[in-house]
Protein backbone atom coordinates (compact mmCIF):
# COMPACT_ATOMS: atom_id res chain seq x y z
CA UNK A 1 0.00 0.00 0.00
CA UNK A 2 1.30 3.34 -0.98
CA UNK A 3 2.34 5.44 2.41
CA UNK A 4 4.04 8.71 3.26
CA UNK A 5 7.08 7.49 5.63
CA UNK A 6 9.54 9.00 7.20
CA UNK A 7 12.60 7.07 7.20
CA UNK A 8 15.12 9.26 9.57
CA UNK A 9 14.67 11.79 12.24
CA UNK A 10 14.83 15.07 10.27
CA UNK A 11 13.73 13.64 6.94
CA UNK A 12 11.25 14.98 5.15
CA UNK A 13 8.27 12.53 4.01
CA UNK A 14 8.38 10.56 0.90
CA UNK A 15 6.21 8.28 -0.95
CA UNK A 16 7.17 4.24 -0.63
CA UNK A 17 5.25 1.27 -0.90
CA UNK A 18 4.37 -1.08 2.24
CA UNK A 19 3.05 -4.24 2.07
CA UNK A 20 -0.95 -4.35 2.29
CA UNK A 21 -1.92 -6.57 5.72
CA UNK A 22 -3.58 -9.36 5.31
CA UNK A 23 -6.72 -9.01 8.21
CA UNK A 24 -7.53 -11.32 11.23
CA UNK A 25 -9.71 -11.01 13.94
CA UNK A 26 -11.68 -7.77 14.27
CA UNK A 27 -9.33 -6.07 12.00
CA UNK A 28 -10.18 -3.17 9.77
CA UNK A 29 -8.30 -1.51 6.99
CA UNK A 30 -9.69 2.03 6.28
CA UNK A 31 -9.02 4.27 3.06
CA UNK A 32 -7.94 7.02 4.32
CA UNK A 33 -10.41 9.88 3.01
CA UNK A 34 -9.21 12.92 5.18
CA UNK A 35 -5.71 13.00 7.44
CA UNK A 36 -4.98 15.88 10.05
CA UNK A 37 -1.33 17.17 10.30
CA UNK A 38 -0.59 17.88 13.96
CA UNK A 39 2.03 19.98 16.17
CA UNK A 40 2.89 16.10 17.13
CA UNK A 41 3.87 15.18 13.38
CA UNK A 42 6.14 17.91 13.24
CA UNK A 43 7.87 16.79 16.68
CA UNK A 44 7.92 13.10 15.60
CA UNK A 45 9.64 14.12 12.58
CA UNK A 46 12.42 15.36 14.13
CA UNK A 47 12.75 12.52 16.16
CA UNK A 48 13.12 13.62 19.37
CA UNK A 49 11.22 15.78 22.03
CA UNK A 50 12.77 18.42 24.61
CA UNK A 51 12.64 17.53 28.27
CA UNK A 52 14.59 20.52 29.12
CA UNK A 53 17.27 19.97 31.60
CA UNK A 54 16.46 15.81 30.86
CA UNK A 55 17.82 16.20 27.61
CA UNK A 56 15.20 14.51 25.30
CA UNK A 57 12.87 11.83 24.43
CA UNK A 58 13.47 10.05 21.05
CA UNK A 59 11.30 8.64 18.85
CA UNK A 60 13.12 5.29 18.86
CA UNK A 61 13.33 5.65 22.48
CA UNK A 62 9.51 5.63 22.44
CA UNK A 63 9.41 2.23 20.65
CA UNK A 64 9.34 3.70 17.41
CA UNK A 65 10.75 2.34 14.01
CA UNK A 66 11.67 3.49 10.36
CA UNK A 67 10.21 4.14 8.10
CA UNK A 68 7.28 5.66 10.11
CA UNK A 69 4.42 6.37 8.82
CA UNK A 70 3.11 9.53 11.37
CA UNK A 71 -0.88 10.74 11.07
CA UNK A 72 -3.41 10.13 13.76
CA UNK A 73 -5.92 12.56 12.58
CA UNK A 74 -8.10 10.11 9.94
CA UNK A 75 -11.17 10.01 8.54
CA UNK A 76 -11.74 7.04 5.79
CA UNK A 77 -14.40 4.40 4.82
CA UNK A 78 -13.38 0.67 4.89
CA UNK A 79 -11.34 -0.67 2.55
CA UNK A 80 -11.48 -4.37 3.93
CA UNK A 81 -12.49 -6.39 7.02
CA UNK A 82 -11.51 -9.19 8.96
CA UNK A 83 -13.34 -12.39 9.66
CA UNK A 84 -14.30 -11.53 12.49
CA UNK A 85 -15.40 -8.01 11.99
CA UNK A 86 -19.23 -7.37 12.16
CA UNK A 87 -18.75 -3.92 9.57
CA UNK A 88 -18.20 -4.05 6.70
CA UNK A 89 -16.91 -2.32 3.09
CA UNK A 90 -19.04 0.64 1.91
CA UNK A 91 -19.49 4.29 1.75
CA UNK A 92 -20.12 5.03 5.35
CA UNK A 93 -17.21 7.19 6.76
CA UNK A 94 -15.49 6.56 9.89
CA UNK A 95 -13.11 8.62 12.71
CA UNK A 96 -10.64 6.42 13.58
CA UNK A 97 -9.98 6.75 17.20
CA UNK A 98 -5.97 6.69 17.47
CA UNK A 99 -4.83 6.18 20.91
CA UNK A 100 -4.69 2.38 21.24
CA UNK A 101 -3.36 1.13 24.29
CA UNK A 102 -2.16 -3.13 24.92
CA UNK A 103 -5.63 -4.05 26.06
CA UNK A 104 -4.36 -5.83 29.08
CA UNK A 105 -3.56 -3.37 31.76
CA UNK A 106 -5.91 -1.60 34.25
CA UNK A 107 -5.93 1.62 32.76
CA UNK A 108 -7.53 -0.22 29.29
CA UNK A 109 -9.74 -2.17 31.43
CA UNK A 110 -11.07 1.12 32.28
CA UNK A 111 -11.09 2.56 28.80
CA UNK A 112 -8.36 4.98 29.44
CA UNK A 113 -5.95 3.75 26.74
CA UNK A 114 -4.46 6.61 26.62
CA UNK A 115 -3.05 6.22 29.93
CA UNK A 116 -1.78 2.84 28.78
CA UNK A 117 2.31 2.85 30.08
CA UNK A 118 2.97 0.52 26.42
CA UNK A 119 0.39 1.97 24.38
CA UNK A 120 0.47 1.41 20.33
CA UNK A 121 -0.98 4.63 19.23
CA UNK A 122 -1.74 4.78 15.64
CA UNK A 123 0.52 7.38 13.61
CA UNK A 124 3.01 8.50 16.91
CA UNK A 125 4.74 4.53 17.67
CA UNK A 126 5.36 1.51 15.80
CA UNK A 127 1.81 1.20 14.23
CA UNK A 128 1.70 3.22 10.85
CA UNK A 129 -0.94 6.24 10.72
CA UNK A 130 -2.55 8.19 8.70
CA UNK A 131 -0.27 9.54 5.82
CA UNK A 132 -1.09 7.05 3.89
CA UNK A 133 -4.22 5.78 1.48
CA UNK A 134 -4.87 2.96 3.68
CA UNK A 135 -3.89 2.35 7.68
CA UNK A 136 -4.54 -0.38 9.12
CA UNK A 137 -7.33 -0.54 12.44
CA UNK A 138 -6.34 -3.25 14.89
CA UNK A 139 -10.79 -3.63 16.38
CA UNK A 140 -13.88 -2.11 14.53
CA UNK A 141 -14.62 -0.83 18.04
CA UNK A 142 -12.00 2.25 17.31
CA UNK A 143 -14.15 3.36 14.64
CA UNK A 144 -16.84 6.48 15.06
CA UNK A 145 -19.54 6.69 12.40
CA UNK A 146 -19.29 10.23 10.81
CA UNK A 147 -22.67 11.18 10.04
CA UNK A 148 -23.09 14.37 8.93
CA UNK A 149 -20.27 16.14 9.94
CA UNK A 150 -17.77 17.53 7.61
CA UNK A 151 -15.07 15.09 7.63
CA UNK A 152 -12.02 17.28 7.18
CA UNK A 153 -13.41 18.75 10.62
CA UNK A 154 -14.70 15.37 11.85
CA UNK A 155 -10.78 14.17 11.47
CA UNK A 156 -9.53 17.07 13.78
CA UNK A 157 -11.82 15.85 16.57
CA UNK A 158 -9.52 12.58 16.99
CA UNK A 159 -6.83 14.67 18.27
CA UNK A 160 -7.51 18.38 18.83
CA UNK A 161 -10.89 18.33 19.41
CA UNK A 162 -10.93 15.12 22.29
CA UNK A 163 -7.53 16.64 23.32
CA UNK A 164 -8.85 19.97 23.91
CA UNK A 165 -12.00 18.55 25.13
CA UNK A 166 -10.47 16.03 27.84
CA UNK A 167 -8.40 19.44 29.07
CA UNK A 168 -11.50 21.75 29.09
CA UNK A 169 -12.92 18.65 31.39
CA UNK A 170 -10.21 18.99 33.55
CA UNK A 171 -11.01 22.50 35.23
CA UNK A 172 -14.64 22.81 34.74
CA UNK A 173 -17.24 23.09 36.45
CA UNK A 174 -16.22 26.43 37.55
CA UNK A 175 -18.59 29.86 38.80
CA UNK A 176 -19.50 32.72 36.19
CA UNK A 177 -16.88 35.02 37.94
CA UNK A 178 -14.56 32.52 37.58
CA UNK A 179 -11.45 33.20 34.44
CA UNK A 180 -10.25 29.86 32.31
CA UNK A 181 -7.25 30.70 30.35
CA UNK A 182 -5.98 28.89 27.30
CA UNK A 183 -2.44 29.78 26.91
CA UNK A 184 -1.97 28.71 22.67
CA UNK A 185 -4.32 29.86 20.22
CA UNK A 186 -3.19 27.82 17.64
CA UNK A 187 -5.48 24.82 16.63
CA UNK A 188 -5.95 22.77 20.12
CA UNK A 189 -6.09 25.73 21.71
CA UNK A 190 -8.65 27.08 19.71
CA UNK A 191 -10.93 24.25 19.91
CA UNK A 192 -10.63 24.23 23.54
CA UNK A 193 -11.69 27.98 23.14
CA UNK A 194 -14.81 26.79 21.79
CA UNK A 195 -15.31 23.54 23.52
CA UNK A 196 -15.10 26.06 26.82
CA UNK A 197 -17.65 28.16 24.92
CA UNK A 198 -20.21 25.30 23.92
CA UNK A 199 -20.07 24.19 27.64
CA UNK A 200 -20.90 27.03 29.01
CA UNK A 201 -18.35 29.14 30.36
CA UNK A 202 -18.42 32.89 30.35
CA UNK A 203 -14.61 34.13 31.23
CA UNK A 204 -12.15 32.77 28.92
CA UNK A 205 -9.19 34.35 28.52
CA UNK A 206 -6.33 33.65 25.32
CA UNK A 207 -2.69 33.96 25.47
CA UNK A 208 -0.75 33.87 22.47
CA UNK A 209 2.26 35.68 20.46
CA UNK A 210 0.06 36.23 17.72
CA UNK A 211 -2.19 39.00 17.55
CA UNK A 212 -4.26 36.98 14.07
CA UNK A 213 -4.42 34.42 16.53
CA UNK A 214 -6.18 36.28 19.44
CA UNK A 215 -8.60 37.57 16.91
CA UNK A 216 -9.69 34.17 15.84
CA UNK A 217 -9.73 33.27 19.32
CA UNK A 218 -12.61 36.38 20.02
CA UNK A 219 -14.56 34.94 17.10
CA UNK A 220 -14.66 31.47 18.54
CA UNK A 221 -15.78 33.00 22.18
CA UNK A 222 -12.97 34.44 23.92
CA UNK A 223 -13.51 37.65 26.61
CA UNK A 224 -10.17 38.49 27.38
CA UNK A 225 -7.33 38.63 24.71
CA UNK A 226 -3.17 39.11 25.65
CA UNK A 227 -0.37 38.81 23.65
CA UNK A 228 2.64 37.87 25.71
CA UNK A 229 5.31 39.92 23.78
CA UNK A 230 5.45 42.18 26.37
CA UNK A 231 7.98 42.92 27.91
CA UNK A 232 6.67 41.92 31.61
CA UNK A 233 3.93 38.81 30.01
CA UNK A 234 2.55 38.35 33.81
CA UNK A 235 2.50 41.60 34.56
CA UNK A 236 0.60 42.49 31.65
CA UNK A 237 -1.17 39.58 31.59
CA UNK A 238 -2.55 40.67 35.41
CA UNK A 239 -3.51 43.72 34.09
CA UNK A 240 -5.14 42.61 31.23
CA UNK A 241 -7.66 39.88 33.39
CA UNK A 242 -7.99 42.11 36.23
CA UNK A 243 -7.37 39.44 38.90
CA UNK A 244 -5.68 36.00 38.99
CA UNK A 245 -7.57 33.40 37.17
CA UNK A 246 -9.07 29.69 38.39
CA UNK A 247 -7.33 27.66 36.23
CA UNK A 248 -4.91 27.67 33.03
CA UNK A 249 -5.00 25.34 30.56
CA UNK A 250 -1.63 25.51 28.53
CA UNK A 251 -1.20 24.30 25.08
CA UNK A 252 2.51 25.19 24.53
CA UNK A 253 3.91 23.94 27.85
CA UNK A 254 7.45 25.41 27.84
CA UNK A 255 9.44 27.22 30.68
CA UNK A 256 7.90 30.63 29.79
CA UNK A 257 4.29 29.71 29.59
CA UNK A 258 4.08 27.31 32.63
CA UNK A 259 5.97 30.18 34.88
CA UNK A 260 3.35 32.73 33.59
CA UNK A 261 0.42 30.20 34.11
CA UNK A 262 1.35 29.29 37.79
CA UNK A 263 2.71 33.08 38.42
CA UNK A 264 -1.71 33.84 37.35
CA UNK A 265 -3.36 31.37 39.26
CA UNK A 266 -5.58 32.01 42.15
CA UNK A 267 -5.24 30.19 45.38
CA UNK A 268 -6.46 26.76 44.85
CA UNK A 269 -6.08 27.06 41.46
CA UNK A 270 -5.27 24.43 38.56
CA UNK A 271 -2.96 24.37 35.89
CA UNK A 272 -3.34 21.62 32.76
CA UNK A 273 -0.50 21.45 30.81
CA UNK A 274 -0.84 20.10 27.42
CA UNK A 275 1.47 21.05 24.93
CA UNK A 276 4.70 19.49 23.93
CA UNK A 277 7.01 22.49 22.96
CA UNK A 278 9.53 21.54 25.76
CA UNK A 279 11.41 22.70 28.74
CA UNK A 280 10.65 22.40 32.01
CA UNK A 281 8.76 23.92 35.35
CA UNK A 282 10.55 26.62 37.66
CA UNK A 283 8.76 27.48 40.09
CA UNK A 284 9.08 27.85 44.10
CA UNK A 285 7.83 24.92 45.50
CA UNK A 286 6.93 25.69 48.74
CA UNK A 287 4.41 28.53 47.28
CA UNK A 288 2.80 24.92 45.45
CA UNK A 289 1.77 23.93 48.85
CA UNK A 290 0.87 27.48 50.31
CA UNK A 291 -0.96 28.27 47.21
CA UNK A 292 -2.67 24.71 47.01
CA UNK A 293 -1.93 24.69 43.29
CA UNK A 294 -3.18 21.45 41.03
CA UNK A 295 -0.73 20.26 37.99
CA UNK A 296 -2.21 17.99 35.66
CA UNK A 297 -0.86 16.60 32.40
CA UNK A 298 -3.48 16.24 29.20
CA UNK A 299 -2.70 13.23 26.90
CA UNK A 300 -5.13 13.00 24.19
CA UNK A 301 -8.49 11.54 25.65
CA UNK A 302 -10.04 8.25 26.10
CA UNK A 303 -12.17 6.52 23.27
CA UNK A 304 -15.03 7.56 25.46
CA UNK A 305 -14.11 11.10 25.71
CA UNK A 306 -14.28 11.16 21.92
CA UNK A 307 -17.56 9.17 20.90
CA UNK A 308 -19.10 12.01 23.77
CA UNK A 309 -17.49 14.64 21.73
CA UNK A 310 -18.55 13.61 18.27
CA UNK A 311 -21.98 13.19 20.13
CA UNK A 312 -21.59 16.91 20.73
CA UNK A 313 -20.33 18.09 17.81
CA UNK A 314 -23.92 16.25 16.38
CA UNK A 315 -26.09 17.87 18.23
CA UNK A 316 -24.53 21.28 19.48
CA UNK A 317 -23.38 24.00 16.98
CA UNK A 318 -19.93 23.75 17.53
CA UNK A 319 -18.05 26.94 15.78
CA UNK A 320 -15.49 25.00 13.13
CA UNK A 321 -12.14 26.34 13.37
CA UNK A 322 -10.47 27.61 10.18
CA UNK A 323 -9.42 24.32 8.37
CA UNK A 324 -6.98 25.01 4.89
CA UNK A 325 -7.43 21.43 2.75
CA UNK A 326 -4.49 19.96 0.90
CA UNK A 327 -4.10 16.78 -1.29
CA UNK A 328 -2.29 13.98 0.34
CA UNK A 329 0.57 13.42 -0.88
CA UNK A 330 4.71 13.85 -0.22
CA UNK A 331 4.93 17.24 -1.10
CA UNK A 332 1.91 18.95 0.64
CA UNK A 333 2.56 17.19 3.61
CA UNK A 334 5.91 18.17 3.73
CA UNK A 335 4.75 21.79 3.20
CA UNK A 336 2.44 21.58 5.59
CA UNK A 337 4.77 20.41 8.21
CA UNK A 338 7.20 23.29 7.71
CA UNK A 339 4.13 25.44 8.18
CA UNK A 340 3.36 24.29 11.37
CA UNK A 341 7.15 24.09 12.76
CA UNK A 342 7.38 27.94 11.44
CA UNK A 343 4.27 29.29 13.20
CA UNK A 344 2.81 30.04 10.01
CA UNK A 345 -0.12 27.54 10.06
CA UNK A 346 -3.30 29.01 11.17
CA UNK A 347 -6.09 26.68 12.21
CA UNK A 348 -5.35 23.23 11.50
CA UNK A 349 -4.27 21.28 7.90
CA UNK A 350 -6.26 18.42 6.25
CA UNK A 351 -4.58 16.35 3.85
CA UNK A 352 -7.89 14.87 1.77
CA UNK A 353 -7.31 12.08 -1.14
Amino acid sequence: MQVFAVCAPGAPAEEIELPTPELTGKQILIQVTHSGVCHSDVHLQEGAFDLGSAGELTFAAMGGKYPAVFGHEIVGTIAAAGPEASLQPGDTQYIVFPWIGCGECQACQEDRENYCPRGRNLGTMDIHGGFAREVLVPDEKYLIELGDLDPAWGATLACSGVTSYSAVNKVLPRGDDDIVAVIGAGGVGLMAVAMLKALGHKQIAVVDVSDENLESAKGLGATITFNSKASNPLEGFLAATGKKVAAVIDFVNNGGTSSLALGALQKGGKLVSVGLFGGEHTYPTAMLALQVFTIEGNFVGSLPELKALVELAKTKDLPVLPIAERPLDADNLNAALQDLAAGKSRGRTVLTA
